[in-house]
């Protein structure tokens, strides 16, 4: 039975409906999405490129379970594969595991079990063995195996996640040649989290992406409701659109559960977690910012130009962040171009803004604390700016001043938007989005700073400059006689 591969993802969805009376849905339902079917045909057929592959579905859409079955699949019919499941803990990896052990405590798959299942491993006759990592760099430094299958890969720490890029190699098994590969499983739970970046990556090529959400997973909606928007018919019209009722195979999910799920979650949740659509932005220091609404592709007219300011936040090891800013003369704000580099001294930067393309912004906001000398060359960054000719305004700030300030010109009470960005300026554009308060202390006031804050920090400077340019004073208060 396991000697050869099925001969084609039709034959493949038969010989699941006949041997494990699984049908997995095979369309999606809302456009643009994946199939579940897709992404188990492209895991077990090795010949789609690019081979790793992220999926990116909502939460109970049956991507653990797919992810066990795509293991399990892997492991009978490729002789010798050696297979590691990784997630943000032991005890998430420990649910596809379970998956796994359920298929292998039944037929077909009982009998090619080699010894005893165990909680963390799982060996067959064949040679083929899977086991689950702990969520630490060594134990993945350690591992060379054909697939990494990494789930709820949102809670990765990034350091674990860099490490298991190289665990991976090419082997012969049985008649298949399994290129090395790593899978990504997850729900999308934070704009800024490692899911969003890694679908950003896949948009290059370089990870193959599945994408659905609950509305593809539904099951097949009977003559009990109506496709309208009345009191008391479906509230999933909005997102299904009636395409349940049509539907070839039914997803896992009921009509019902789903309309209770929705009836109990915000807008954003739902869209996030169980439509796959957006991520929520609960936790964004930005949430204003909207790319349709904020981002340009084209420079300001030169006879509306008024002033070219900057905005620049230091570093070495960590990028030092540099954006240029055409002012109108309507007063709005276009960030039109930006520098963002690790390891240069101050010096190249300077030079790079005067003899750059972009020469001679009127004034350029730095962080204040730029005045601080260096105990190397005994001199501070803004000294040194100045030196190479550049009008640098270093106005002291507090971090929620400048939000406020960046975020009442993404949306002001009243009148539209005055701060937009180019699209070239990626870096901004990104970090924008990214920049958040932390999850874990909701209460906190003060955006984390892990990597987005730099460009942003540029930005805040140039705008507290420019829309609060002067510190007040205190007065004395000097009651009369």
């Amino acid at each position: 039975m396991f000697d050869k591969l099925p001969g084609g993802a039709d034959a493949l969805h038969e010989w699941l409906r006949e041997h494990l009376a699984l049908t997995i849905p095979r369309e999606a339902i809302v456009p643009g999405h994946s199939a579940p079917f897709e992404y188990l045909s492209h895991s077990f057929f090795e010949h789609d490129q690019p081979r790793d592959a992220l999926v990116w579905a909502n939460r109970g859409g049956g991507k653990t379970f797919l992810g066990a079955l795509a293991t399990a699949l892997d492991l009978a019919f490729k002789p010798e594969i050696e297979i590691r499941i990784l997630a943000g803990s032991l005890e998430q990896a420990g649910r596809m595991h379970e998956h796994l052990r359920n298929f292998f405590s039944r037929e077909p798959f009982a009998k090619l079990v080699e010894g005893k299942m165990t909680d963390k491993r799982l060996r067959l006759t064949n040679g083929s063995r899977v086991e689950l990592l702990a969520a630490s760099q060594a134990s993945v430094r350690g591992t060379r195996v054909q697939k990494l299958r990494c789930d709820e890969v949102d809670l990765f720490d990034p350091k674990i996640w860099e490490a298991a890029q190289l665990v991976t190699r090419s082997a012969q098994c049985g008649n298949v040649f399994v290129p090395g590969s790593v899978e990504c499983i997850s729900t999308m739970h934070q704009p800024f989290g490692m899911m969003s970046r890694l679908v950003k990556e896949a948009e290059s090529g370089s990870r193959r992406l599945f994408n659905w959400g609950v509305v593809d997973v539904l099951e097949r909606c009977g003559d009990e409701r109506e496709c309208t928007t009345d009191a008391g018919d479906c509230e999933l019209l909005p997102e299904c659109d009636g395409s349940a009722k049509a539907r070839a195979v039914p997803g896992h999910i009921s009509v019902s559960d789903a309309i209770t799920m929705k009836r109990r979650v915000a807008l954003p949740v739902w869209n996030a977690e169980m439509l796959s659509l957006e991520p929520r932005r609960t936790d964004c220091v930005f949430p204003e910012f909207n790319e349709s609404v904020h981002v340009v592709t084209s420079d300001p007219p030169s006879e509306q130009c008024g002033l070219l300011i900057a905005g620049m936040d230091f570093g070495f090891r960590a990028p030092t962040a540099i954006l240029w800013g055409q002012l109108t003369k309507a007063g709005e704000v276009v960030i039109v171009a930006e520098r963002v580099e690790r390891e240069t001294v101050i010096a190249h930067h300077a030079r790079a803004i005067v003899d750059g393309p972009l020469a001679g912004p009127a004034w350029i906001g730095v962080d204040p604390a730029g005045r601080q000398r260096s105990d190397q060359t005994g001199q501070s960054n803004i000294q040194i700016l100045k030196e190479h000719g550049l009008h640098v305004r270093a106005r002291p700030s507090r971090i929620a001043e400048g939000i406020a300030l960046v975020s009442a010109r993404l949306k002001p009470a009243a009148g539209e938007p005055t701060l937009r960005v180019h699209v070239r300026c990626r870096h901004l554009i990104e970090a924008l989005q990214q920049y958040h308060y932390p999850t874990e202390n909701p209460g906190s006031m003060e955006p984390v700073k892990d990597g987005p804050d730099h460009a942003v920090d540029a930005l805040r400077y140039m705008i507290v400059n420019l829309d609060s340019p002067h510190a007040s004073r205190a007065s004395r208060y000097r009651p009369s006689r």
